[in-house]
């Protein structure tokens, strides 16, 4: 069982290239790297890679300098990280959505939101923020406003979206974490294919304040890329925190990081591939295997019964374009003017204009159908302890593949069939590297485990982790 590691790799850096971030702050705790250090070595990585990537578009290396200076304590003091240009808002920062007349006024943030509270407070300190396609609508990271981040594994090819730029910058050992939110995969599917831990959460268990209440019609939540399941585990710990006026609890089980490497009792797991390509499928049984070994029940073609259902995919249809409408017309209150055809790209122009046309029952039915669905769905973690799957269809496709007007829906449809369940559902579910494809692009599969298990997902992950089933990232190809 497990990957061929490159000689001299340990187990921590088996699956990367540069410190994670638990290695980085035992070094700085010993002295071996003062704040000041971690910081300017990120900085010095991101001018090195960044030209090729595209990944970093909004750089603040001056202030994270200024803030590396000052003394300050916090499980994550010192520590560099990245912020995904789409939520996690900072006051003064630039906040352009990858949206083209946001950036043609350079919108800025006018508060800092929870969640960067929570990460600074811990003492991290943002290099910039990051790429991410127009209202991170798609699972490829090509917004028109600032152009295709591409995947460090191989340039020609996506990082995945829509926190693609967030995930290029940690696969490419520039941060050791970077903030992501998970609409319909958005933190999976770049953890997937670029080669590292995407953890989506359950829904509350991050707060969305002050400004937001529920994401996108309650899909979205927050949370973190990382290299290693200790590091999605420590990240977990200072963003769980409760703050006041939530309307749905958050934070939780805590500290989530003692959770890792305790003993699991033999869990009972079921499997399905779907349809999906052959590439995607040999990951999902390496991880069948790799589970079996570990002592667990693996149970193959086994699935809710209704996870597949088609209508979960019209229902979501009907809040995403309701809400996109909605998303148009709160800017342009904030911006003061009518938003055009030609201030929106194609497609999320297109969806807010069928939005329109829709009535607010028919918006209140397809929610009550979506939450009938998830208590169905529900009674399958009362008999498996976890759910496996592929969290793409396909491997990472090239940059383009998807953001063509004509043909990319449709592709997009044909990628998108294992992650957007869990979104609806509010469940937490994790993505973890199992899989090479025959490019070299990394596959991730995925991991869902019944309401408020991130214990369980986590305790797994490292598992497998531990016992050396994780592929590792191919080569940077930073050339091609």
């Amino acid at each position: 069982m497990g990957w061929a590691h490159p000689p001299g790799l340990g187990l921590v850096t088996a699956n990367n290239r540069h410190d994670d971030a638990t290695a980085l702050i035992a070094r700085l705790g010993a002295g071996e790297l003062t704040p000041v250090e971690a910081i300017e070595n990120a900085i010095t990585e991101c001018e090195r890679t960044n030209p090729s990537l595209n990944a970093l578009i909004h750089p603040r290396f001056d202030a994270a300098l200024d803030q590396a200076r000052r003394p300050v304590e916090g499980p994550l003091a010192g520590v560099p990280i990245a912020v995904k240009d789409l939520g996690c808002e900072q006051a003064g920062e630039p906040h352009h959505r990858g949206a083209a007349f946001l950036a043609e006024i350079d919108w800025r943030g006018d508060h800092d939101s929870y969640l960067y509270r929570s990460l600074t407070e811990a003492g991290a300190v943002s290099i910039g923020r990051t790429n991410t396609p127009e209202f991170g609508t798609t699972i490829t990271t090509e917004p028109a406003a600032y152009g295709p981040t591409r995947n460090p594994s191989n340039l020609g090819f996506s990082p995945g979206g829509s926190s693609g730029g967030s995930a290029a910058l940690v696969a490419a050992g520039v941060v050791p974490l970077a903030h992501g939110n998970d609409g319909g995969g958005s933190i999976r599917v770049p953890a997937s294919a670029c080669g590292l831990v995407g953890l989506k959460v359950t829904r509350g268990r991050v707060s969305t304040g002050p400004r937001s209440g529920e994401h996108r019609g309650g899909f979205a939540v927050d949370g973190m890329l990382t290299r290693t399941v200790r590091d999605s585990a420590l990240a977990l710990d200072v963003i769980t925190r409760r703050w006041p006026g939530e309307s749905i609890p958050t934070g939780g089980m805590q500290p989530w990081s003692e959770l890792l490497g305790a003993d699991i009792a033999r869990l009972r797991i079921g499997v399905t591939k779907g349809r999906c390509h052959p590439d995607c499928g040999d990951a999902v049984d390496a991880a069948a295997r790799a589970l079996e070994t570990l002592g667990h029940d693996v149970v193959p073609d086994h699935a809710p019964e209704a996870w597949f259902d088609p209508e979960v995919t019209d229902q979501t249809i009907v809040m995403r374009t309701v809400g996109m409408a909605r998303e148009l017309e709160s800017w342009e209150a904030r911006i003061g003017r009518p938003l055009t055809e030609d201030d929106v790209e194609q497609s999320n122009w297109w969806s807010a204009e069928i939005g329109k046309t829709l009535s607010g029952t028919m918006y209140v039915a397809a929610q009550t159908w979506l939450r009938a669905w998830a208590r169905r769905v529900a009674s399958f973690w009362s008999a498996c302890d976890l759910l496996l799957t592929p969290v793409l269809g396909a491997p990472p496709p090239p940059i383009g593949h998807l953001s063509d007007p004509v043909e990319g829906p449709g592709r997009l449809r044909e990628l998108i069939g294992f992650v957007d369940q869990a979104n609806v559902s509010g469940q937490p579910a994790i993505s973890v590297p199992m899989g090479l494809s025959a490019e070299g692009l990394p596959i991730g599969v995925q991991l869902v485990a019944a309401s408020a298990r991130e214990d369980l997902l986590l305790a797994v992950a490292h598992q497998l982790e531990a016992a050396d089933a994780f592929a590792p990232l191919s080569d940077l190809d930073l050339a091609s």
